[in-house]
């Protein structure tokens, strides 16, 4: 991969011409806004290859029902599965269809393009947030884990996904085990039925570490029973947590060397945030909340106000102050 770092008095036409690279293709691949103003320190991918190379990695993408349809075909191309989310469910296994729009536009371009729909099955109560009161009650009982299970793989064939994504989060630490039991029955099912499954994994750093997030998550059980588990690599920066890096890549580099002494590699899936966040300064514990960002509107944010975008060598992530 070729970088190319903004300087002073640089313009899109001078970097291109310097380069050998053609500015149309400089523009697109940046995913740049006319008049194309830059900011100093921002980072441009340079593309001198012209063959298609839209598939050499697998690689799937989270998705809302009501992304645009636009960015949605550009993307689908370089994507191996789009995850849909997100599917919810009731106390007693009654499926719910995702909350911001129907979903099947997304998985006819899915499989438009050769992607495979994933259905991305999510615990939210009607305020919008993960609620372990969900999950207590559907692993812990027969009854509703297939009631859940036989309402999954209805809508997988009257709709055409082609896999299920478990992604549950503040699974309570006594529930462990039955979320397990759980994974197993929907991955057993899927398998037989010709889908498969997988199930996202907070970032552990090992079997002991506590808290919500991770005592309820058996990293080896639970990558014995998916077919593949996604590393949620992301979020050490958050809305109500002080500025950093959403990845910092020593402590993704910490998860990922734990999760392999777990889990076979050929069955990790490494999580990317694709956006950053906006805080407020002086940050305040408890009362600065920061706003989610996209990545243009970031470099956009620094372009309008003069700012230069640094990078730190620790985190490997940009950033800038205005």
């Amino acid at each position: 991969m070729e970088i190319y770092v903004v300087k002073y008095g640089d313009s899109i036409d001078s970097i291109a011409a310097s380069l050998g690279v053609d500015v149309k293709t400089l523009i697109y691949d940046n995913q740049l806004i006319y008049p194309y103003e830059l900011a100093v320190g921002q980072a441009l991918f340079i593309n001198r290859n012209t063959r298609n190379v839209s598939r050499t990695v697998s690689a799937g993408g989270y998705a809302y029902p009501f992304i645009s349809p636009w960015v949605l075909e550009q993307t689908l191309p370089f994507l191996s599965e789009l995850y849909v989310f997100s599917y919810g469910f009731t106390a007693q296994g009654e499926l719910i269809p995702p909350a911001y729009g129907e979903d099947d536009w997304m998985i006819a371009e899915a499989l438009r393009f050769g992607t495979q729909p994933i259905l991305t099955l999510t615990p939210f109560d009607e305020s919008g947030n993960f609620n372990n009161q969900l999950i207590h009650s559907v692993v812990n009982n027969p009854d509703y884990t297939a009631e859940l299970i036989q309402n999954l793989l209805q809508i997988m064939y009257e709709k055409g996904y082609q896999g299920v994504d478990i992604d549950f989060e503040y699974i309570l630490a006594e529930d462990r085990d039955a979320f397990t039991d759980f994974v197993w029955q929907v991955a057993e099912t899927m398998r037989a039925n010709g889908f498969h499954t997988s199930v996202a994994l907070a970032p552990k750093t090992s079997t002991e570490q506590v808290g919500l997030l991770y005592e309820g998550k058996d990293y080896r059980a639970l990558g014995e029973a998916a077919d593949h588990v996604l590393l949620m690599t992301y979020e050490w920066g958050y809305t109500y947590g002080p500025p950093m890096a959403v990845a910092p890549i020593h402590q993704v580099r910490r998860v990922v060397e734990y999760a392999m002494t777990q889990i076979p590699e050929q069955k990790i899936d490494l999580g990317i945030p694709n956006y950053g966040y906006d805080w407020p300064l002086p940050y305040m514990r408890g009362i600065t909340k920061a706003r989610t960002i996209g990545n243009i509107e970031a470099v956009r944010i620094a372009v309008a106000n003069g700012a230069v975008i640094h990078f730190d060598d620790l985190s490997q992530s940009p950033f800038f102050i205005i």
